[in-house]
């Protein structure tokens, strides 16, 4: 994660060189964009490890753009927003963004959504396929499988759910901390842990669908594990 090259792309030029200065203290390498279409081409041209991206840009807007980036790969985005209405939040997370904040930030705190992000994404590129049990896990492919009797169940897990999942299994047996769970796999600025408790409801009723429940057991009062049996 040291010296990963992080690419602003931001119309204002004080809040790119503060974000750029405080990067650059933590030992990044930054290169700064004006607008989407200059930001389009560092990207292409020089392959960041992550994009912290402003919404409201001349010409194309942060929308636009990550769509495009999105259309060459899967380099990791941050959404910068002065906006903070959720149906702006949510839109930019279903295109692809992997996180956001919002105008005014300290900028402690994007360069800790940076690290997180960046570390999601070693995690899940140096991810191996995950055996749980009846669980098959693709950290690459953001796909879940479960071992039926009719045969193996593909999972429609959100994005957030399937973090949840593949974090867990990861360490099996283990109770997490529902603040543990919000730092390491929700992208949401102002997550809180119920939450994770909505996230976690969905998963269990979704692997209880597929014939895997009792994998993912509640642990009163403090959070949840994930077992390597089921039934």
């Amino acid at each position: 994660m040291n010296n990963a090259l992080i690419l602003i792309i931001e119309d204002e030029p004080e809040i790119a060189e503060i974000i750029g200065t405080y990067l650059s203290r933590e030992g990044f390498r930054v290169v700064t964009a004006g607008d989407g279409t200059v930001g389009l081409a560092h990207h292409q041209r020089l392959r960041p490890d992550l994009v912290v991206l402003d919404i409201k840009l001349p010409g194309q807007d942060g929308y636009e753009v990550l769509a495009a980036i999105r259309r060459r790969g899967d380099t990791p985005v941050i959404m910068v927003t002065a906006l903070a209405e959720d149906l702006d939040k949510l839109q930019a997370l279903r295109i692809g963004a992997d996180d956001y904040v919002v105008k005014p930030f300290n900028p402690l705190e994007v360069v800790a959504r940076v690290k997180a992000v960046l570390r999601r994404t070693i995690a899940r590129d140096d991810g191996q396929m995950l055996r749980v049990g009846p669980l098959t896990i693709d950290p690459q492919a953001y796909r879940v499988e479960v071992e039926s009797a009719a045969g193996p169940v593909v999972l429609g897990l959100t994005r957030t759910e399937f973090r949840i999942l593949a974090y867990m299994a990861l360490r099996i047996g283990r109770v997490f901390e529902r603040s543990e769970l919000v730092d390491a796999c929700l992208p949401e600025g102002e997550a809180l842990d119920r939450t994770v408790d909505s996230h976690v409801s969905n998963l269990r009723r979704k692997l209880a669908a597929a014939g895997a429940d009792g994998m993912l057991v509640g642990v009163r009062g403090v959070g949840y594990r994930l077992d390597n049996t089921h039934g």
